[in-house]
């Protein structure tokens, strides 16, 4: 099944963060970690419309890794992965 988001929106598959440490060697339990807030664009929609009907570019594409903020989005699981589908307000950086 593929994801085809509508107008400004955006599918980022977000990155799974390595397991993480204290510095004394605790590792710390997927339960007390952050959300993640960089991810791969998997999916781009058209574009938003202006105010005279014309599509507006979108400012990323396809195989972009994102930065994008910490509460954003609607969580998505397919086909045993999680998605998160986005607007494109919610993306804050291109990370090279």
């Amino acid at each position: 099944m593929k994801l085809q988001p509508l107008g400004d929106r955006v599918v980022v598959e977000p990155e799974d963060e390595l397991e993480q440490r204290t510095p004394s060697g605790l590792v710390i339990p997927d339960t007390a970690k952050e959300k993640p807030q960089i991810g791969k664009v998997v999916a781009v929609g058209p574009g938003a419309l202006d105010d005279d009907g014309n599509r507006l570019p979108m400012d990323v594409r396809e195989g972009d890794r994102v930065l994008y903020s910490k509460f954003a989005g609607t969580e998505v699981k397919l086909d045993g992965t999680e998605y998160l589908v986005l607007s494109s307000r919610d993306l804050l950086a291109i990370v090279n």
